[in-house]
Order: C-alpha cells, then sequence, then structure tokens
C-alpha cells in the first residue's frame, strides 16, 4: 500500500466518526417538530417496562411523540405547554371493573347521607315532590358511613314514606331495603321463603325487616325505567365524573342486551332498569355524541342466554378505541361481603352452616363458560369467595381444555378470598387473570371483622400471592370506592377504614399498585400498545396529580388530587376550572 493510500485508510475512520458527531449535534439541535402539547418540569411516571422517570412529554394528534428531559421542550415547538412546576405525571388509571350509576327522576343519592335521620329526609323530599303511589329508588348508602353504624329498615322508611314504595340499594349492589308497601308489591312477607339465590332478613319475631339480600331484583323489577333520553344527562355526568378521579380509561361490568331488536337478541319490549341496569345501545348512543370528551370504555354484557347470544351479532372487540366490547361477565357465579353472601368452603363466623349463596347450578355456569367461549368472547366472570373461585377457575378449565384458545384473556372478576393452591397454578397454567379490588380492604373493613376470622380473614383480597402464583392480577374498583387512590393506599398498606391491620404478606409496592392500575390493565382488553403507559406512540391519556405517589407517606394517598385529566391530548379535567 502507498503512503497516500495508508494515510487515507487512518484518516477515512476518524472522518467518518467525525461526520457521525456532526450529525448527532444538528440532530440533537435542531427542533423535533411541531407538537400540539408540551408538558415538561414535572416528574413523569412513565410506568414502561423499567419504570422509568422523566420530566417532559409531547403530544402531537393525540398521542405520545416524545418523552425525556428538558430537551423535549427545547426540542418540540408546541401550540400549547404546561409547565408541570414538579407536580407529578402518569398514565391516567384504567379501572377494569366498575359500574356506571345513572339517576332517575325518582332516585336520590343514598351515598351523600352520614346518618340514617339524612337518608330519611332525602326519601322524604322526593316522596314529596313525586306524590304518593310513586317510588322512590337509590343505590350507594353504607352502613358503615352512617352515624348509627346500622342499616337502614322498613321501619325507618316507613315512618318517613308511608304512602310511597321504596327501595334503596346497598354500595356494592349485593343487598337492598325496601319499606312496607314495596314489599307488599312484592309479595314479600312473614310466610315468603327465601328466593333462590337470595335471602330475606327477618327480625326476632320472623317478619322480614326490609333487607332482602342479593334478589334485589324481587324490589328493582317494580320500579318503572326511565327512557333513555331521561337517563342520559346522568350517565353523560357519571362519565365526566370519572374524569375527576384520573380514569382514562374503564370496564364496565354491567351492560345489557335487553333493549336491542329481538333479532339481534334483545327482548320483546325492551329492557334496562331506572335504578341498576344500562344497555349497549344506550352506551354507543352516548359516546357517539360526545366520546371525545368521556373516558375511554370496554363493556360487560351481561349473559342473556344461549339462544339471544347466538342472536346478538357482535363479539369481543367489536367497537373502536372510545367504546368497545369486552367479555361476558360480571354474570355473578355467588353473591358478595356486602350482602354479606359470597360462597365460602367454611361456615361464616358466628353463622353455624351458612356459607353464603351461588346463583346458579355447575351445570349451568359451565354452559354460560362453554357458549360464550365457541361464539368467541372473552369471559370475566364474578367469583368472590374462595369455594366460587374454586369452581369458576374449574369451569374455565374444562372448557379450554376441550377447546383450547391462546391469548384468550379471561379472567374472574374479584377474587376477594384466597382459593386452593392448586387453583392458583391452574389458573396460572389456563392463562386466567384476576380484576382485584384491594380497595374493598378498606371500605369494607367492619363487614370482613364480621363475618370472617383466622387467615381467611387476614389475607382478604390477596394480591401478593396469586402474583407469585403467576397469575396476572389487575386492579379496579367495583365503586367501594370508585376513587383509585383508596385503591393504591390499600394496596400498599393493607389498612382499612378504622385502621385494621390486615396482612402486610398479601401488599405489593407502589410501583406494582400503579402498573396493575394502568399497564397491566391496559392489557385485559388487548390495549397495551395503546395505552397505560406514557411511551411514544401510544395515547396521550395521562394525568397530572398534586403529589407523587410514589414517595408521599402512605396515609397522604387518601388525600392526593387529580390536578388535571387528559384523554388523547385533550384536556378534559381541570381542578383549577382553567
Amino acid at each position: 500500500m502507498s503512503t497516500p493510500a495508508k494515510s487515507i485508510a487512518l484518516i477515512a475512520p476518524i472522518m467518518a466518526a467525525c461526520a457521525l458527531a456532526t450529525w448527532s449535534l444538528s440532530a440533537s439541535a435542531a427542533p423535533a417538530g411541531t407538537a400540539d402539547l408540551v408538558l415538561f418540569n414535572g416528574k413523569v411516571l412513565t410506568v414502561d417496562k423499567d419504570f422509568a422517570v422523566r420530566s417532559a412529554v409531547a403530544v402531537k394528534d393525540g398521542k405520545i411523540v416524545a418523552v425525556g428531559g428538558s430537551e423535549v421542550a427545547k426540542d418540540w415547538q408546541a401550540k400549547r405547554t404546561v409547565d408541570l412546576q414538579g407536580r407529578t405525571l402518569m398514565p391516567g388509571f384504567v379501572d377494569a371493573h366498575l359500574h356506571l350509576k345513572g339517576l332517575s327522576h325518582r332516585s336520590i343519592e343514598p351515598d351523600k347521607a352520614r346518618s340514617i335521620t339524612e337518608l330519611g329526609a332525602m326519601v322524604a323530599t322526593k316522596a314529596k315532590e313525586l306524590g304518593p303511589g310513586e317510588w322512590v329508588a337509590g343505590s350507594g348508602w353504607d352502613e358503615a358511613l352512617l352515624a348509627e353504624k346500622r342499616n337502614p329498615t322498613r321501619a325507618d322508611l316507613d315512618a318517613i314514606a308511608p304512602n310511597n314504595p321504596v327501595v334503596l340499594v346497598r354500595a356494592g349492589a349485593h343487598s337492598a331495603v325496601g319499606n312496607s308497601l314495596a314489599l307488599k308489591l312484592a309479595g314479600i312477607d312473614q310466610s315468603t321463603p327465601d328466593p333462590d339465590g337470595g335471602l330475606v332478613e327477618r327480625g326476632p319475631d320472623g317478619v322480614p325487616n326490609g333487607m332482602i339480600r342479593e334478589r334485589i331484583d324481587l324490589l328493582l323489577k317494580l320500579v318503572p325505567p326511565d327512557s333513555p333520553e331521561q337517563m342520559r344527562p346522568s350517565y353523560v355526568s357519571a362519565l365526566k365524573n370519572l374524569l375527576a378521579l384520573g380514569i382514562t380509561s374503564f370496564m364496565e361490568a354491567w351492560t345489557t342486551i335487553d333493549d336491542e331488536p329481538v333479532e339481534r337478541g334483545g327482548l320483546a319490549g325492551g329492557g334496562g332498569n331506572a335504578v341498576r341496569g344500562h344497555t349497549f345501545k344506550q352506551l354507543r348512543t352516548i359516546y357517539d355524541q360526545q366520546g371525545e370528551d368521556l373516558p375511554r370504555a370496554t363493556l360487560y354484557i351481561m349473559y342473556p342466554g344461549a339462544e339471544r347470544l347466538k342472536r346478538f351479532p357482535y363479539r369481543t372487540g367489536y367497537g373502536d378505541d372510545r367504546l368497545k366490547l369486552g367479555p361476558i361477565g360480571e354474570s355473578a357465579y355467588d353473591g358478595g361481603f356486602t350482602g354479606p353472601t359470597a360462597r365460602t368452603s367454611k361456615d361464616y363466623k358466628g353463622q353455624p352452616g351458612f356459607r353464603g349463596t351461588t346463583f346458579m347450578s355447575e351445570s349451568a355456569l359451565q354452559e354460560m363458560v362453554d357458549t360464550s367461549a365457541a361464539l368467541g368472547w372473552q369471559l370475566g366472570i364474578h367469583a368472590i369467595g374462595d369455594e366460587a373461585i374454586d369452581t369458576v377457575a374449574s369451569a374455565y378449565h374444562k372448557a379450554l381444555s376441550a377447546r383450547p384458545k391462546t391469548d384468550h384473556r379471561w379472567f374472574l372478576s374479584h377474587f376477594t378470598m384466597l382459593p386452593t393452591e392448586q387453583t392458583m397454578k391452574t389458573m396460572a397454567a389456563d392463562g386466567i387473570w384476576t380484576t382485584a379490588q384491594p380497595n374493598f380492604t378498606y371500605n369494607l373493613e367492619g363487614r370482613y371483622l364480621q363475618v370472617l376470622d383466622g387467615e381467611r380473614l387476614d389475607r382478604i383480597n390477596p394480591m401478593a400471592t396469586p402474583i407469585k402464583h403467576g397469575v396476572n392480577v389487575v386492579m379496579s374498583s367495583d365503586n367501594l370506592p370508585i376513587g383509585p387512590m383508596v385503591g393504591l393506599y390499600t394496596a400498599v398498606t393493607r389498612k382499612g377504614m378504622n385502621g385494621h391491620q390486615f396482612a402486610l404478606s398479601e401488599a405489593i409496592t407502589r410501583q406494582e399498585a400503579i402498573r396493575l392500575y394502568t399497564a397491566k390493565a391496559a392489557a385485559l382488553t388487548w390495549d397495551e400498545a395503546k395505552k397505560g403507559s406514557i411511551e411514544p406512540g401510544k395515547f396521550a391519556d395521562f394525568i397530572v396529580l398534586d403529589r407523587d405517589p410514589l414517595t408521599v407517606p402512605a396515609q397522604d394517598l387518601l388525600q392526593t388530587k387529580v390536578d388535571m385529566t387528559f384523554v388523547g391530548g385533550k384536556l378534559v379535567w381541570d381542578r383549577q376550572g382553567k
């Protein structure tokens, strides 16, 4: 090789390196482009696979285009910028199990009462407004929040509204109280036996005290339903209230196809109920009209029976990124602890021989699972007690053994008690998920202490154990309460509202809890590539908090507020009202 050739050979790598360095410098110095929104000077919890923490995010056309440090604000020219001033930015919560509550014109709001006296005043005002003979209804009362620390009774309601039938559903919707006129219209008296799958509570004299566990339909079916037009404003309001809580996506766990045309699986005469139910058609109309201002939704469909489901033309996944169909669920196999009627393997504490209730036979459960699976549906059946969990998991296993499926993402709604170890191993092997509600530990503390004991009490609403067994777990609220901060708090502290300490062995870390309420929950609906974390290419669905959930004292999680909520890069909630 000649000397010039040798020189060129030696210099070429240096020149190439210089050229690369010059290109890199130019690329970083030049603006990356124009954006619609840049948020900077914050603590960005990306919830990516490494749970990386950054400080700025850029958004264009509803999606995240950059995540990083101070260079993001410099590189992206934005129409709007938000100085986070050190606040925390994180993905919006994805609540995988809640119930949208519409408010009928005949409904009160019992969840706002803090005593039976206040509850009575609400009923009396509504009865006067509606006039004699009209039904008064409502849902959401919780005896733990009432000054009297007891359930309201028919006597309480009779004293204030003797001329109106009244039914009030407890939070959790597993029990309801009616007054004497409501019970009379339902044909419930001293000689009425307990209905299948339910229980009529009675006083010492054997007379019904007004409380109906589980079979609350005996009263609710008598309440005249409002029209979809009458209900629509309250549903829209309820949906917007989720945004104030930082929920940018949710799974509605109680939707019917009752008002579809009969040839498409509907019921003759339509369906829906002014107190508890709403329909696929109602929610489609709402989202068609104003979906961009609402959280994204995935709907459970209550099992309508084999023949009706076969006529329904849609399946899991039908819809779009604003509203789509999810599983056949909640379709409860057993009751719940708000009854309490969850199906347990051992007697309830202090109730010899009582182990809760199931709403269908095992053969009916298997038919529901097999039919839904054959038609291509995801499944999300309600199972709360340990025996119920064993039974539903077994039904899933039989269906999957007969008709193997990959990536089906079937799940159990709730998983409130620990089932057998074999059940957890089978669930992990079958790829069965759970939608857990650690917030139950907080809200139902008193009920658990009343009816459970030993390890089954201590390890109620387990999180760590199923995860250790390889079961996919996501977090959700089931309205007790909806606010995700209560779920985060109890997932990491295992404390009830009055301070009872449940087993810390079932606690998870704050990072784990946030992941299960965002990225992991998004995966339950096959949306892990679209939302649930703050990464380029995903929807700009995120929230700004007034404090850092990773570092504040645990008790302060309960006071953490959502300052701003964005869905698709659009500001849909601002606590300052800007």
